[in-house]
C-alpha cells in the first residue's frame, strides 16, 4: 500500500460556511426562546453542539510537509497541499515533515577489508517520500533511518581498504566519489521500504584508530619515500644513458668498460645522493 491523497476541503470554504451555519442556528434558537418552543430550541442547541464539533476539523499544512490521517485506525490518506484545509474532526492528523534533512553518523570503529582498525563517520542527506510508508511500514522512521545508514556504513567500510597499496585498487581514502555513492546506494535500498530517498551521503570522517594511527604513518612514510626515490632512480638513469650517448655521439672521450662503471657509479651518486656532492679534481693524467 502506497500513500494516496486524503479528501479534505479548503479551509477558508468551510470555515465561511461554519460560521454562517452558526450565526443561522442562533438566529433560530433566539426565536425559538422568544415563543418558547421547546422542541425548536433543544434542535438548533444540539446543531450549535455538533457545529462545535466540527470546529475541530480544521488543520494547518506547512509547505513541505504532509498531514496522514487516519480514522480510528484506518487510513483514510494524506494531505500536501499548504494552507488551513478542513477534514472529518474525527480524523487523527498526524504531521510528517517532507524537508530535506540531514545528520552525521556517530565516529565507528571498524575492520577495514584489510583489518585494520578504523574510525568512519558519514553525512546523510534524507528526505521522507512516502509519508504512508514512512509512518506504517516502521515503527520510528527517523531512528530507523539513523540505525540503517550506520549499519550501511559499517558493512560498506568492512569490503574496501583505508589506503591501496596496489595500482588500480580501490580504498576508502583514495577514491572518494565512488565510496560516496555506493554509500549512498547502500542506504537507499535500506530505507526504501521507509518510504525515504537518500539524496546525498559521504565520508565525513576517516582515520585509522589509534592505536596503529603512529605505525600506519610510519608506513605511510615509508612509502612515500620509497616512491620518490624510484622517481629519483629512474631520473638518474635517464640521465645517465643521456650523457653516455652524448659522449660517444660526440666522441668525446673513450672510455673502456672500467672506466665507464667508474663513470656511471659517479654520476648516479651525484644525481641519487641527499647532499650536494664535493667533487674531487684530478690534477694528474687520465690514467
Amino acid at each position: 500500500m502506497k500513500e494516496r491523497s486524503a479528501s479534505t476541503f479548503p479551509g477558508l470554504l468551510a470555515l465561511l460556511v461554519l460560521l454562517l451555519a452558526f450565526g443561522a442556528s442562533l438566529w433560530q434558537m433566539v426565536g425559538a426562546a422568544r415563543v418558547a418552543n421547546v422542541p425548536m430550541l433543544v434542535t438548533w442547541l444540539a446543531a450549535l453542539l455538533v457545529l462545535a464539533v466540527m470546529l475541530g476539523g480544521f488543520f494547518m499544512v506547512e509547505p513541505n510537509q504532509a498531514r496522514v490521517l487516519t480514522l480510528f485506525g484506518a487510513y483514510r490518506g494524506s494531505e500536501r497541499t499548504p494552507g488551513l484545509r478542513w477534514a472529518n474532526p474525527f480524523y487523527a492528523k498526524r504531521v510528517i515533515s517532507l524537508r530535506v534533512r540531514n545528520f552525521e553518523t556517530e565516529h565507528l570503529k571498524v575492520n577495514d577489508a584489510e583489518g585494520n582498525p578504523i574510525e568512519i563517520a558519514a553525512v546523510v542527506v534524507w528526505r521522507v517520500m512516502d509519508s504512508f510508508e514512512a509512518v506504517f511500514h516502521v515503527d520510528d522512521y527517523e531512528n530507523f533511518v539513523h540505525v540503517q545508514s550506520e549499519s550501511a556504513l559499517r558493512n560498506l567500510a568492512t569490503h574496501f581498504a583505508y589506503d591501496s597499496h596496489q595500482e588500480g585498487e580501490k580504498s576508502l581514502r583514495a577514491n572518494t566519489a565512488e565510496i560516496a555513492d555506493k554509500l549512498r546506494h547502500e542506504i537507499r535500498e535500506r530505507l526504501e521500504q521507509a518510504g525515504v530517498d537518500v539524496l546525498e551521503a559521504r565520508i565525513s570522517h576517516l582515520a585509522y584508530a589509534a592505536e596503529i594511527a603512529q605505525a600506519m604513518l610510519q608506513r605511510q612514510q615509508a612509502s612515500a619515500i620509497i616512491a620518490a626515490r624510484q622517481k629519483i632512480v629512474d631520473g638518474a638513469v635517464g640521465m645517465v644513458e643521456m650523457a653516455l650517448a652524448r659522449l660517444e655521439q660526440q666522441r668525446i672521450v673513450d672510455l673502456d668498460p672500467e672506466r665507464r662503471a667508474a663513470m656511471v657509479s659517479n654520476l648516479l651518486v651525484v644525481l641519487c645522493s641527499e647532499r650536494a656532492a664535493t667533487p674531487v679534481v684530478n690534477a694528474g693524467t687520465l690514467y
